[in-house]
């Protein structure tokens, strides 16, 4: 099946539209035609080629939603039609010490769509089912696409925190992931304070999200 890719053909170069071959399908992947994807600053590590061990042509895109098209003969729990996301953790080998303690995030051969794979930056993407997240109703694709990096790299930082409802959080940034960062921090119950440069956004973030909001001041 032929498809639309925009990919990097090496280091430093920009993104290129190309026609491509849908790759024929493994057993132990599950293969599915996402539509949106959001762009991430970490897409840069493809562009760049600053990531180690990066294999060229490569097609970026690490926040995808969408829906599974296909899946491996041996896959389970997982069917045709459900929409599902793919984020940063792109799979792991289930079988080093980190692995085996639960500890995915650090596996040895860990997997990063659009760095260790072809990403979301095409018509139709392969993933491991192992980096599959379930997308609900309430969600739109455009919706659920960036928390499945900037969000659960915010939301992570807040539940590990120590904070509890009612404490005081500050937020310094708020871009793509501050945004989410006081969104979430509001809905857990802290008191939030939303740091930033500049005074254009001031009011708007004031009354849609944060208590306070402090302007850096910067020399």
């Amino acid at each position: 099946m032929a498809m639309k890719v925009a990919q990097i053909p090496k280091p430093g170069a920009d993104s290129r539209l190309s026609n491509a071959t849908f790759p024929s399908r493994v057993q132990e992947r599950c293969a599915s035609g996402f539509k949106p994807v959001a762009s991430c600053r970490s897409d840069l590590f493809t562009k760049e080629g600053s990531w180690p061990g990066i294999q060229y042509p490569r097609v970026p895109g690490h926040e995808v939603a969408g829906i599974i098209d296909e899946v491996g003969a041996r896959v389970s729990g997982w069917k045709k039609g459900q929409r599902v996301g793919v984020g940063w953790h792109g799979g792991q080998d289930g079988t080093c010490l980190q692995c085996r303690r639960g500890d995915f995030r650090n596996c040895l051969n860990l997997q990063i769509p659009g760095i260790s794979y072809d990403g979301g930056y095409q018509q139709y993407m392969v993933a491991p089912v192992e980096a599959l997240a379930a997308i609900p109703a309430s969600l739109s694709d455009a919706e659920a696409a960036p928390l499945l990096c900037a969000g659960i790299t915010t939301f992570n930082a807040l539940r590990h925190s120590g904070a509890r409802p009612g404490d005081l959080v500050a937020v310094q940034g708020i871009g793509g992931l501050g945004h989410l960062g006081v969104q979430f921090a509001q809905k857990l119950g802290y008191t939030v304070a939303a740091i930033g440069r500049g005074t254009e956004k001031r009011e708007a973030r004031r009354k849609t999200w944060s208590e306070r909001v402090y302007r850096q001041q910067v020399d």
